[in-house]
């Protein structure tokens, strides 16, 4: 079985898991506006609005979201833009839940497109410079093949287009400074949440830049200290105690990458290119 259809079948479950405790947004929000006691969800919805800012979208724009899960993020931006957006992913039962999310919201600007797992490489059914912007949110992480999903990227971009988003990372952060040590307390983060490989800042960088992009911003969003952006104490327990279907799995899951967080190896990075043109 390859990684790509790993990951299919892990959010057969994971989207369970998820969805159950975390709703229908699956990412970390922004950090400034988590420290000033804002929830959750409107930290996330305030960093949407800073992707869209970032990626210069206006109505009737045209932007691809990879990765979109059920859909929060995808039918969010599309609402607050008037762009068009066709969220991505390869696992058709996360799409079902979007497109009811999209319907339940009464969003009609946003569609969403289930691919085959390796697809993201080619993204073939989208032609050459035929979109506005392409989002992410910790999605490219799960990709074994990064640095083709970022070529494919900038193919179907329009010249002057935009590529942001943001991604789980590893680090070197206080005493955890070699390959070893940091692997300590990732390679069960990778085990355990299906990924491949975490990338750093600077790689993300390199690939983006070996793509053709020139990159106008690369962050650590959590620079200098331990990212615990988008975890509330009062969830902890409902992770320590899901018993949905491979609960042990997402169990283990949220004390390995708790122990990442604590360590300070585990990060996430923002990141805006543009298409030269």
């Amino acid at each position: 079985m390859s990684h790509e259809e790993k990951v299919r079948t892990f959010y057969d479950s994971a989207g369970q898991c998820y969805q159950a405790i975390m709703g229908n947004t699956w990412h970390h929000g922004d950090p400034a506006a988590e420290a000033k006691g804002v929830s959750v969800l409107e930290a996330c919805q305030l960093l949407e609005q800073e992707i869209i800012k970032l990626s210069g979208l206006k109505p009737g724009s045209r932007a691809l979201d990879f990765g979109s899960g059920v859909g929060g993020p995808t039918v969010y931006m599309a609402k607050i833009s008037s762009a068009a957006f066709v969220g991505l992913s390869n696992n058709e039962l996360l799409s079902q839940k979007a497109r009811s999310l999209a319907t339940e919201l009464n969003v009609p600007n946003v569609s969403f497109l289930t691919i085959g797992d390796e697809d993201y490489k080619t993204l073939l059914p989208f032609a050459d410079a035929s979109f506005d912007a392409v989002t992410f949110y910790e999605s490219v992480c799960h990709l074994p093949d990064k640095a083709a999903f970022f070529r494919t990227a900038y193919r179907i971009l329009k010249p002057g287009a935009r590529l942001v988003g943001i991604d789980w990372l590893q680090r070197p952060f206080g005493e955890h400074k070699t390959e070893e040590q940091i692997m300590k307390f990732m390679q069960p983060v990778n085990d355990l949440i299906c990924i491949p490989w975490h990338g750093t800042l600077g790689k993300y960088n390199a690939m983006m830049q070996e793509a053709g992009f020139t990159v106008t911003s690369a962050r650590d969003m959590f620079d200098g200290r331990e990212c615990w952006g988008s975890t509330p104490k009062e969830e902890r327990p409902q992770w320590l105690g899901y018993d949905g279907p491979e609960g042990d799995r997402f169990r283990k899951g949220k004390v390995a990458l708790d122990a990442a967080r604590g360590a300070g190896v585990f990060t996430v990075g923002m990141f805006a290119a543009t298409k030269p043109g």
